[in-house]
C-alpha cells in the first residue's frame, strides 16, 4: 500500500477504482488537463485554475509528483524557476481527460 493524498491505496485493487482514486482530488484532473498543452510554471498554473489556493495547487503538484504523473525541473536561476510537465504516465491520462471532455459536450453542456 502507498499513500496518496492521506489515503492509503491497495494496488491490488480494481485499476478503475485505483485511477479515480488518483485522480479524484479536487483540481487533480484540471491540472493534468492544463499541463497536457505543455510545460507550465506555477503561476500559470495557479492562473488558469481561478479559485485555486496556492496551498491546495502545491499540495496537488506534489502528490502528482509523487505518483510519477507529473514532473518538477527545478533551474538555478534567481530568482529559481520550476516548471511541471506531464510524464509518459501522466501523458497517458490525456485520452480519458478527452473523453470526459467530449462527454461533457455531448450530455451536460448547452447545445
Amino acid at each position: 500500500m502507498e499513500l496518496i493524498e492521506s489515503h492509503l491505496i491497495d494496488k491490488s485493487i480494481c485499476p478503475v477504482a485505483r485511477t479515480a482514486q488518483i485522480l479524484s482530488g479536487k483540481w487533480t484532473i484540471l491540472i493534468i488537463r492544463d499541463l497536457a498543452t505543455g510545460v507550465k510554471r506555477f503561476n500559470q498554473l495557479e492562473r488558469s485554475l481561478q479559485g485555486i489556493s496556492p496551498k491546495t495547487l502545491s499540495e496537488r503538484l506534489r502528490s502528482l509528483e509523487e505518483e510519477g504523473i507529473i514532473s518538477r525541473q527545478i533551474f538555478a536561476e534567481a530568482p529559481p524557476r520550476v516548471e511541471y510537465s506531464l510524464t509518459e504516465k501522466g501523458r497517458d491520462l490525456v485520452p480519458v481527460i478527452d473523453s470526459m471532455r467530449n462527454y461533457g459536450k455531448q450530455w451536460l453542456c448547452d447545445k
